[in-house]
């Protein structure tokens, strides 16, 4: 089951399925990292670097996901993660694929999704499907990092996600180094924002999963981030 326009509205007039929250004018403040998409890493390292002047580390590959990425710290608890495929990986299961095609097809670095870190993935899976929500997952995920320590984490993949505009949903494992703590520091998330021609809508339909997204009225559905560094503003869309 996928949701539409008039199934988000139905759901939205109910409950919200997790405690709201607390955001600010600037960000949601439950969220984890903002993904700027890349046809190739070296590449889309270069775009932020050039933008912002800090260059972001080499995080490592996801083995079975397709692709590789490169991250930057965005300030406490958030960060940037530039992705981009792995060409040494060439078996790539079902569910990545889609995400692995729209990298391969971006002419220049663009965002492509979101990370919001609800908590307990567990309880979130149960009140998604309590309310008739399709998802994926929790599933298990890891990276090894060059130094060669391990990152675990686990995800939760909504089935409609927008093209990117909802969450996925991210639970680290307690035992890992979150990236915005030792990422290449120097870069801030001044606001991150959804714009949709019907800003209000947008904002109920984010309400369904208990987050409170800042929203602009645009004439089309896209991602915005402004990050401040050094050399001024970088703004990324979608």
């Amino acid at each position: 089951m996928t949701l539409d326009r008039r199934k988000f509205l139905q759901l939205a007039a109910a409950s919200a399925l997790t405690p709201k929250a607390l955001a600010t004018p600037e960000a949601p403040s439950m969220l984890d990292h903002i993904l700027l998409g890349s046809s190739d890493l070296d590449a889309g390292i270069a775009f932020v670097e050039e933008h912002t002047g800090v260059r972001a580390a080499i995080g490592g590959v996801h083995p079975g996901r397709g692709t590789r990425n490169a991250l930057l710290s965005l300030g406490d608890r958030q960060y940037l993660e530039i992705i981009a495929p792995d060409p040494a990986q060439t078996k790539i299961p079902d569910f990545a694929v889609p995400l692995l095609t729209k990298l391969k097809s971006l002419a220049t670095p663009r965002l492509v999704t979101w990370a919001d870190h609800p908590g307990n993935l567990e309880a979130l899976a149960a009140k998604l499907k309590a309310a008739g929500i399709a998802f994926d997952g929790p599933r298990d995920g890891s990276r090894s990092r060059p130094d060669g320590r391990l990152l675990k984490w686990r995800t939760l993949n909504l089935a409609d996600d927008r093209n990117g505009i909802l969450p996925f949903f991210i639970e680290w494992d307690a035992n890992s180094v979150h990236p915005s703590i030792d990422a290449p520091q120097g870069c801030t998330l001044e606001r991150f924002s959804i714009a949709d021609p019907d800003p209000m809508i947008l904002a109920k339909s984010f309400a369904i999963f208990g987050l409170e997204v800042p929203t602009d009225r645009g004439e089309k559905t896209e991602l915005r981030a402004q990050i401040r560094s050094a050399k001024g503003w970088m703004v990324l869309t979608s």
